[in-house]
């Protein structure tokens, strides 16, 4: 295990992982959470009193100094016109206060993504405005590891319904192409690519994904999820209105992409997301029910040794009442270790750390 790992989890008060604790409704004024394997991590971001009466769609960075980084949405209710992105930095047990890092007008703000570009420049894309068929995409960029920020400017000047990371993190091709994991939300629901050659100056949309529309009951596939499993091979796994996360693959590094199909993974209508980590394993957080509009409790990472062939559950990271919340997970990876972080009943974010090995090891457990 590596040392700054476990240091962090001498620290760290542990939380049964997959226990099924009611949770309470009111946070804890601590911001570590017990959990029931040491060799997992959880806590939250910032402490009660926060700034803001709701919270959801966090966004989380691993920086090259050792930090965390982590953003989302606050306010007093999603879409209200006071809601702003909210950043907080640090590490577990000694995070920043949150500061409100991005709010460009009276307008509602949405989905922070955090994305670190090769050179090292932090790039904070979100969204701005009342409904999302009228959402823009704004970008601010960081070269100081969030010490400052520059003025923030749309991505794609006078587009309406959201270009480039809706929801999830862009990914670096072994090409060197930027991807982005975008959907339209207007009627009925779209997703689709959106693709930079030139370090995210400009993008390209790639075509929607085709869907069978006959077979669907609901609105559509929104904010998908992405890694390349070889050169030019590019994969997508998508939040649906089916009770099911659909996938869709591409040839030829993301131009052009296959219909979209059921993964076999359950989904009631919540985001999602995955991180790739060096051996080409994958971790999925998802949560694990197949109504639309279903209960996003609990929250769950499976894991996937065979290009997302197959998705063994392994465990709960956080789990309660059927009308908890615990949903929009964001996850990262830096060597084998992989970092989530989350909505916890919009009163808070929160966040868990494991390694690859533990993960592992918890599977072997469930057998």
């Amino acid at each position: 295990m590596p040392v700054k790992l476990f240091a962090v989890l001498c620290i760290c008060i542990l939380y049964a992982c997959s226990g099924g604790q009611q949770q309470s409704e009111t946070i804890n004024k601590n911001t570590e959470m017990p959990a029931a394997d040491s060799s997992f991590v959880k806590g939250y971001f910032f402490k009660e009193p926060a700034p803001f009466a709701e919270c959801h769609a966090s966004t989380i960075l691993h920086l090259q100094n050792g930090e965390f980084m982590a953003a989302w949405f606050g306010g007093q209710k999603e879409g209200t016109d006071d809601v702003g992105i909210w950043l907080v930095k640090g590490n577990p047990g000694n995070w920043s206060q949150p500061v409100e890092v991005a709010k460009i007008r009276e307008d509602a703000h949405w989905n922070p993504v955090l994305f670190q570009a090769p050179d090292g420049k932090i790039l904070l894309y979100f969204k701005v405005g009342k409904k999302i068929p009228s959402w823009e995409t704004w970008i601010k960029t960081s070269d100081d590891n969030g010490q400052t920020w520059s003025e923030a400017t749309e991505m794609v000047k006078g587009d309406k319904g959201g270009r480039g990371p809706v929801r999830n993190k862009p990914i670096v091709t072994s090409g060197g192409l930027w991807i982005a994991g975008a959907s339209h939300e207007e009627g009925k629901w779209d997703a689709f690519a959106d693709i930079s050659t030139n370090q995210g100056k400009t993008w390209t949309a790639a075509p929607y994904i085709a869907l069978n529309r006959k077979e669907f009951k609901g609105k559509g596939v929104i904010q998908p999820t992405l890694w390349e499993s070889a050169p030019g091979k590019v994969h997508m796994l998508l939040r649906s209105s089916e009770g099911a996360i659909y996938r869709s693959d591409s040839e030829d590094g993301g131009k052009t992409w296959s219909a979209g199909y059921k993964s076999g993974l359950p989904n009631p209508n919540s985001g999602i997301d995955l991180t790739k980590l060096p051996d080409g394993t994958l971790v999925l957080a998802y949560n694990p029910d197949t109504t639309n509009w279903g209960s996003r409790s609990p929250l769950s990472l499976a894991i996937s040794f065979d290009n997302g062939v197959t998705w063994p559950k392994i465990l709960d990271i956080d789990s309660g009442d059927k009308k908890d919340e615990f949903s929009y997970p964001a996850v990262i990876s830096y060597g084998d270790t992989v970092a989530v972080s989350y909505t916890w009943n919009r009163k808070n974010i929160a966040y868990w750390i494991g390694t690859k090995d533990a993960l592992i090891k918890a599977a072997k457990n469930r057998q």
